[in-house]
């Protein structure tokens, strides 16, 4: 087991999660991708919202898919504004 694996094993246990909900490639996936296109800042946040979205009843791979197709679309030149006010 990767330390990942364990982590998440972990994480969901102490937080009563299924495990199996836990899809880990298309959450790193999402990461990156939120990370790449809009801004490095906008991976954990947007990890979270898509948490959110999917414990309100929203199906993890459509909630992904969704995201995934917001942030390919995003446009190149906001990035720089993305950061926020901390200036991540």
């Amino acid at each position: 087991m990767s330390t990942l694996e364990e982590w998440t094993a972990a994480v969901c246990a102490d937080l009563g999660l299924d495990p199996a909900a836990a899809d880990t490639n298309v959450l790193l996936d999402l990461a990156r991708d939120a990370a790449h296109e809009v801004a490095r800042p906008a991976a954990p946040l947007t990890a979270y919202l898509v948490g959110v979205a999917v414990g309100r009843g929203l199906a993890l791979q459509d909630a992904a898919a969704r995201v995934r197709a917001l942030a390919a679309a995003w446009p190149r030149g906001s990035r720089e504004k993305a950061a926020g006010p901390r200036g991540a």
